[in-house]
């Protein structure tokens, strides 16, 4: 009996996570707000913008919580409104556009989730490794030095691929200093940053299935994740570290 009454919560607990829809306001805003980026006119408008925001976050919170039931996510960041002008050209106070994080438990879990949400068919989500410790990085590409044929059966999957297409990042225009550059996986050793994205469209954004798709997208992530993790957690002969 009580395990009916469970599984028939934790279905209506999915059925209201997934109808929840992103906030067409929320496009529009950021439209208008491209066109008037100054102090005056977000100031004018902030009520309104705080109304999005709240919903927004209603938004990412709900992913936080979807996600939660197929990962160890422990930590979700909302990023501000407010733009770091100090050392950029561009003196516009503020972003246009939602962005928030998602953490894995570390240290046994690594890799994070990020949903980017912005008008004009900006929007995208992305998983993977944006700024890897020297060390990390290191051992990330000792590992595909020494053997590269699992990362890659990972990321060549037809399933995985139809989700997430190829890497993308920085990377080195030649070998990193101590590998060699006719490596085989050189393509895989010169790079700075592991991520993949994935884009929509705003109609795609204000849809019904938005959310599905995403927490659907990070869930297919979850092999290169796996295997990121177990490298990342052990020295060259798998030994672990933690």
């Amino acid at each position: 009996m009580f395990g009916t009454f469970f599984c028939t919560f934790k279905f209506k607990l999915n059925q209201v996570m997934s109808d929840i829809t992103f906030p067409q306001e929320g496009l529009n805003f950021f439209k208008r707000l491209e066109k008037n980026n100054d102090r005056d006119w977000f100031n004018e408008h902030k009520k309104e913008f705080k109304t999005i925001e709240t919903e927004a976050k209603k938004f990412y919170k709900t992913l936080f919580e979807m996600l939660k039931q197929h990962d160890d996510v422990d930590n979700m960041k909302m990023f501000r409104i407010y733009r770091d002008v100090r050392f950029s050209k561009d003196k516009s106070p503020y972003k246009t556009h939602f962005g928030g994080s998602y953490h894995r438990k570390k240290p046994e879990l690594r890799g994070g989730y990020y949903l980017h949400v912005q008008p004009n068919n900006e929007s995208f989500i992305a998983a993977g490794f944006w700024e890897p410790s020297s060390e990390d990085l290191l051992r990330i590409r000792k590992e595909f030095e020494l053997d590269d044929n699992e990362i890659r059966k990972i990321i060549s999957n037809k399933s995985f691929k139809n989700v997430w297409g190829d890497f993308v990042g920085d990377e080195l225009k030649t070998a990193p200093k101590g590998f060699d550059k006719e490596h085989p996986a050189i393509d895989l050793i010169r790079k700075k940053q592991y991520i993949f994205t994935k884009k929509y469209s705003d109609k795609e954004v204000t849809s019904d299935g938005f959310i599905n798709d995403v927490n659907a997208s990070f869930k297919a992530v979850r092999p290169y994740f796996d295997y990121m993790s177990e490298v990342l957690t052990t020295n060259l002969n798998g030994e672990s570290l933690i």
